[in-house]
This record gives C-alpha cells, structure tokens and sequence, in this order.
C-alpha cells in the first residue's frame, strides 16, 4: 500500500501552522513514487498561503518519520528509472527548502536513508529519545546521494563518511551530539517540544522569518563576502514594510509599562 500524504492546517491568533503527515506505519512510512509526488504536491500548495508561518512535517505513529525509499519499487529500477526516481526525491528536498516559511521535522522512530535525506533539508529536527537514524544504501548495494551532499554542514566529513561507507544506525543522543538534531526529548514530550519551537516562530515577525529564510538560502550557496552583501540588501529591504517600525514601536511601548 502507498503512503498517504495528509495535511491539516492550523489557525493560530499569528497565522496558520500547517501540518504534513506521511502515512504508512505498517512499513514505517516508506515512500514511494506516488507519495513523492504527494509530498511535493502538498508542500507546494500549503508554501503558496500567505498567512502560513510554519510547517511540521512528520511520519504517522511511532515507529518511524520516513523509513526510506520503497525497496520493492527500487529494485525493479534501470539506470533511466532510478535516475526519475532520485530526481523525484531530490524534488521533495527542494519543496521542503523552497517552503518560504520554517519547515520542521519530527522525527520518532527511524529515520533512515531517503527520510534523512528530507529530514537534512528541514530547517529544524527535533527527535524522541530512542528514535534511530542512519543511511542504509550502501548496505543494498547503491551509494547515498542528493540531500546526503548537506550531511557534512550538519555533522562534519568525518561523520558523513562513517555513516555513508558502514551504513551504520546509530541513536537520538549521538544523533544530537553530532548536530544532525537540534533536541531530543521523551516520546511523551516531542510535541509539547515542537509547540515551543512554533510559539518562538509565531512570536516574531512574519515577514521578517520569510526573509530570514530566504537570506540563510543564499548564506548556504555564497562565499562570505557575497553572504553578508545579501545580509546588508535584506537588511534595506526588510523596512521597506511598516512590519518594523510596528514591532519596534510596541517593544518600547511594552519596555516603557514594564
């Protein structure tokens, strides 16, 4: 059975918090075409709502966040339908970091090969205590590639490559020592965790998270001194907008009562 793709949408006093479940438990949400598709279908429709501040996106019950790539569809591939298919799921990374808005990953369970990749080019990771991460590809005789190429800003070159050349599953707590996720917290917790993370977000300006993200971007693909010249053009183009000087205005004003 394919994975579901399901979306829900939350109205918050701030905006609306979209949530982005991949739903397969029976064989820890692994993803296949159909669902690829799914995911990006939704993620593009929900980056295209105005009022959108965050998204979570997340694996359906507790067993895993993505489990990886379908290995019954991958192994009827030929090097044209492997290459489709990588090209589909280097897309759903794409959709994840061209959300204008912060994407996060919550992660229980496994996370593995595919799913790490995806998890990678979320904006923020936040995991269970006991969940599992790793990339198996080697171990089924194909190399890790596309979202794999952001693990060494994450975790270092020499950690990418004992991951990528022992195909090893390693824990939440090396995971976070490593800095592939930024916390992890008990099972019962990782919601009231995520909800703390989106309060912060819904806290700040909306216009202004958007253009953050948008700066970080490029702070990814450019050398330092083109970096911070994109930095001092955001900077300029962030009070071309009244959001500002309004929140500047009712941080004095609540200075002044307090």
């Amino acid at each position: 059975m394919s994975a579901r793709i399901n979306t829900t949408i939350e109205e918050r006093e701030q905006g609306r918090v979209a949530r982005i479940t991949i739903d397969n438990p029976g064989k820890i949400n692994v993803i296949g075409t159909d669902a690829m598709r799914a995911i990006i279908a939704a993620l593009t429709e929900v980056s295209a709502d105005p009022a959108l501040r965050a998204v979570v996106l997340a694996g359906a019950g507790d067993r895993a966040f993505i489990g990886g790539v379908d290995i019954n569809e991958m192994s009827a591939l030929t090097p044209a339908t492997g290459r489709a298919l990588i090209e589909l799921l280097h897309g759903v990374s794409v959709a994840v970091q061209a959300c204008p808005v912060p994407v996060i990953a919550r992660l229980q369970g496994y996370t593995l090969g595919g799913g790490l990749e995806i998890a990678a080019a979320c904006d923020m990771r936040i995991a269970a205590e006991g969940s599992k991460f790793g990339m198996p590809e080697t171990r089924i005789g194909i190399p890790s590639v596309i979202e794999a190429a952001l693990l060494p800003q994450l975790i270092g070159w020499g950690r990418t490559r004992r991951i990528l050349f022992t195909g090893e599953i390693f824990g939440a707590d090396k995971a976070e020592a490593w800095g592939l996720v930024e916390e992890v917290v008990p099972a019962a917790g990782l919601d009231a965790a995520i909800e703390r993370v989106l309060a912060d977000i819904l806290a700040c300006g909306p216009r202004a998270i958007r253009l953050q993200k948008r700066l970080m971007q490029q702070w990814e693909e450019l050398p330092p001194s083109k970096a911070v010249a994109a930095g001092i053009d955001c900077f300029e183009e962030s009070w071309r907008d009244p959001e500002p000087a309004r929140m500047m205005a009712a941080f004095l004003a609540a200075k002044r009562k307090g």
